[in-house]
């Protein structure tokens, strides 16, 4: 992911900002669940080098995304950003899904084809969004957040245009927006008011915590609802020291009354080959420090070639 992306990693801050105004009207006026649903798991399932550490080292690529919903129990759908699945592609995902050992099930998370946002940014897409979304929904209960990533050109003044395509999608359909052209956050005003609106719209916001644009990590909800990006970059230090961060934001949500929460972690890079191991530390400091029992990825271990001998 090349959005954001900086080589300055020693001066980023991994203190989160505090959250917009708004977001206390939304615990105002939800009570805290004893058992909030928490999704977490990575961009991708067909990655090689998963063979061997958390993939049977017998593990043919046919059989990726199987394995992978044995050890994740969501997924951020990037593939529909360049592909409207098929009936065909959907049937074998739902099939794989229903092998999931997790008790609140396995979800797909779709992003919005790029056709929709990106080169006819939400304009006379008609056609191409009713397909997607019927294509979406026909996941059923394996259908967690749909996310419609918009492009850094999108700026506030387009604001009307994303209202009425928000409008015209079904109500039954998640829907959470990424917001990227730094307009939107500039002007706390603004942002506020956009979250009003979603609210209203009964809409979700993405959260992306990306190094080099810290302006996107802008800790705003529109609803007891929390879809988060969190790109780290291969393993670095400040990957950990962001997490163990996120982890106390989330405890105090969670205490306020955060109802679901999914989380996507990329490992940077190109194929995110070390999300496994960060996904684990995520997962192991939110049950520690928020009470949760979520379920852990095996990793297995790696052979060095001296152990060998």
């Amino acid at each position: 992911m090349e959005f954001g992306k900086t080589t300055n990693l020693d001066a980023i801050n991994p203190v989160l900002p505090p959250g917009p105004a708004f977001n206390a009207r939304i615990w105002t006026a939800v009570e805290r669940t004893s058992h909030p649903e928490i999704f977490i798991g990575g961009p991708v399932w067909a990655n090689k080098q998963y063979v061997g550490k958390i993939y049977p080292s017998t593990a043919k690529e046919k059989d990726f995304l199987h394995h992978y919903v044995q050890q994740f129990n969501t997924i951020e759908l990037n593939l529909t950003h360049y592909q409207i699945p098929t009936e065909s592609m959907i049937d074998k995902w739902k099939t794989e899904a229903r092998t999931s050992p997790f008790r609140s099930g396995f979800t797909f998370c779709p992003k919005f084809p790029q056709t929709i946002s990106h080169e006819r940014m939400l304009l006379a897409t008609e056609f191409i969004t009713e397909e997607f979304v019927s294509a979406i929904l026909s996941l059923e209960e394996f259908l967690g957040m749909s996310f419609l990533q918009l492009p850094p050109t999108f700026s506030p003044d387009k604001w009307p245009v994303l209202e009425s395509y928000l409008k015209s999608l079904p109500d039954e359909l998640n829907v959470a927006v990424e917001f990227r052209h730094p307009d939107w956050f500039k002007r706390s005003e603004v942002w506020q008011h956009t979250l009003e609106k979603l609210h209203g719209l009964h809409r979700h916001v993405v959260i992306t915590d990306v190094a080099g644009r810290r302006d996107v990590l802008h800790m705003g909800l529109s609803s007891p609802v929390l879809t988060l990006r969190f790109i780290a970059n291969e393993g670095h230090e400040s990957d950990y020291t962001r997490t163990d961060a996120w982890i106390q934001r989330l405890k105090t949500w969670l205490d306020k009354g955060l109802q679901t929460a999914y989380i996507f972690v990329h490992g940077g890079g190109d194929n995110n080959d070390t999300a496994p191991e960060l996904i684990r530390y995520w997962i192991r400091e939110l049950n520690k420090h928020c009470g949760l029992t979520l379920k852990e990825p095996t990793l297995q271990p790696q052979v060095i070639q001296g152990n060998l001998f």
